[in-house]
């Protein structure tokens, strides 16, 4: 007999996909990642939505608009490819997409109000992803990774958890915006004046508690879960009521089987780009001042966003910092380049992905999952909208609340440090941008450390990357300034 009595069987040796993305040694399943990778994939799907509306119908410089179908195609095109390449060689479950905010600074800013062609405006942002490649290779962005202090990071981490349940209650309907014609000094409100009104918010709601539910009680894939009993019940809500009035359908999707389940996608933007146009049409000075905005938006935002993923995902080392970054910080830095290319935008990486890590994914296998729906979604573009933004917003509120356990890693009894960390965390979901609460966050700590004493106790990238957040905050008296 090979095994005597009482000696253990030795365990059975990883396979290559195994070994390759380290999925044992993450405490992770290929089952778990596959679940995930879906999971992460609803939670970004509305991007294929909202971009084309974005950009596809904005008029350039010479009265064109991109589209919404073909802006459909291409967001979804590098969506795909750029995720599943950061799953790959990043191999961490991140993924990228279309990044909001940078494609409404693309289509109001550079467009709309500087007049530039939309080939002018993606050469800028093909830019935009060199330089940040750039200083990725040569190490820069690891650097001013590594030099945020502790107690910064959690409040990124924080804040990011709050600005996507901000999202999540907003796009879904839950809390919305009261038109200023109101009169009120209250903002938002909940659901349909104070009340939840319609059949799409009391889906979102439904789908919130049967996620809370199943994650309080450990159950395995209960984000998946609770996504698809969320899309069923919506699809029946739909199917018995219909038309619901004015201002109380489904916020982006409709949730019914399409009558055509597939088409061939219009790829003819990919490579519809003038890299150098912009500066003849506005001059150098200016379009250098709005690749830089470009250039910290997406620094930082990308920044921020993986530091919050990998300490949800507990990816991270004692001093909050991911292994293999630089790597991760190229492939993300090609995003820009990529997005640009095909006029989708600044691709970044989706602070959504937390729903996926949330329901397990620690590894890029999840995102060549993601990655791979992506790419089916351009020939399957009814398909995806079969699931309501109603039925994936409570992931991303369940997702937010788990993030705010990264609270406790913050001293709020020394107010030098609980300052920043306040502002970084309640300026992000406050302007819905991740970079203006990082930006907050280091110009107030670095203001604290002087006042302090602590100043020499500072790196002093830090110094530097608060003075070049105080020339992005006052980007546009600069802009107005130069002509």
């Amino acid at each position: 007999m090979s095994d005597s009595i009482g000696e253990k069987t030795a365990a059975p040796a990883p396979g290559a996909l195994d070994r390759y993305f380290h999925i044992t040694a993450r405490r992770s399943t290929i089952g778990t990642e596959v679940r995930a990778g879906i999971v992460t994939f609803f939670a970004m799907a509305y991007i294929i939505i909202l971009n084309p509306l974005i950009l596809g119908t904005v008029e350039d410089g010479n009265g064109d608009v991109l589209g919404t179908s073909r802006v459909a195609a291409v967001t979804a095109l590098a969506a795909g490819v750029m995720t599943i390449a950061f799953g790959v060689f990043a191999k961490y479950p991140f993924g990228i997409a279309a990044g909001l905010g940078i494609n409404t600074l693309v289509a109001v800013t550079f467009v709309a109000s500087e007049g530039l062609t939309w080939p002018q405006a993606m050469g800028l942002v093909v830019i935009d992803g060199v330089i940040i490649v750039i200083l990725a290779v040569t190490g820069f962005r690891e650097a001013v990774f590594n030099a945020i202090p502790n107690s910064l990071k959690a409040a990124i981490g924080v804040g990011i958890g709050l600005f996507i349940a901000m999202v999540g209650v907003v796009d879904s309907g839950f809390v919305q915006r009261i038109p200023d014609a109101a009169g009120t000094t209250v903002p938002v409100t909940l659901g349909i004046d104070g009340s939840i009104a319609s059949w799409p918010t009391a889906t979102f709601v439904l789908g919130l508690v049967i996620c809370g539910i199943l994650v309080a009680k450990k159950v395995r894939g209960g984000l998946f879960i609770g996504i698809i009993v969320t899309t069923v019940f919506a699809m029946i809500v739909q199917a018995l009521t219909g038309d619901f009035g004015e201002g109380k359908g489904w916020q982006m999707a409709t949730p019914e089987i399409p009558n055509s389940l597939g088409s061939v996608p219009d790829l003819s933007l990919v490579g519809a780009v003038d890299l150098f146009g912009a500066f003849a049409k506005i001059g150098a000075l200016s379009a250098c001042l709005l690749v830089f905005t470009l250039v910290l938006a997406n620094f930082f935002d990308a920044m921020g966003t993986m530091t919050a993923l990998g300490k949800q995902g507990r990816l991270v080392d004692e001093q909050g910092n991911l292994p293999n970054l630089r790597t991760a910080l190229i492939i993300e830095g090609a995003g820009a380049a990529v997005g640009g290319s095909v006029s989708a935008s600044s691709n970044t990486v989706f602070v959504d992905s937390a729903a996926g890590i949330g329901d397990g994914a620690r590894t890029g296998l999840a995102n060549v999952v993601t990655g791979v729906i992506f790419l089916a979604a351009m020939f399957l573009t009814p398909l995806y909208s079969v699931v309501p933004i109603e039925a994936a917003a409570p992931v991303l509120v369940v997702v937010g609340a788990m993030m705010m356990g990264q609270i406790t890693e913050i001293d709020f009894s020394r107010f030098e440090i609980a300052l920043p960390a306040f502002l970084t965390i309640v300026i992000m979901p406050y302007t819905y941008s991740i970079a203006n609460g990082i930006g907050m966050g280091f110009i107030a700590y670095a203001i604290m450390a002087l006042v302090t004493g602590r100043g020499r106790t500072l790196h002093w990238l830090m110094y530097l990357v608060a003075i070049l957040f105080v020339v992005y905050f006052a980007i546009d008296p600069i802009m107005d300034a130069v002509g």
